[in-house]
């Protein structure tokens, strides 16, 4: 078996981390406000309060998954 930085439970953690901050940036996309129109969507709750604060646990989930003690038999 090779010897990995993390654990198995660590790169899962990691993993979810990752789909946590992809969610939080679709949340920030959508529709732009444009020369023709203004979209009024620019400014709602959605994208300026809850989508940064999701992209924000993502990374602090990340850094715990980093920083998880992983239960190794040292040899």
């Amino acid at each position: 078996m090779k010897n990995f930085a993390f654990a198995k439970i660590n790169y899962i953690l990691l993993a979810i981390g990752f789909i946590i901050i992809i969610i939080g940036f679709i949340l920030m996309s959508g529709g732009s406000t444009t020369e023709e129109a203004f979209n009024p969507d620019i400014f709602s709750d959605t994208r300026i309060k809850v989508a940064p604060m999701v992209c924000l646990f993502g990374f602090l989930f990340e850094i715990a998954a980093i920083l998880w003690p992983s239960h190794k038999n040292k040899k």
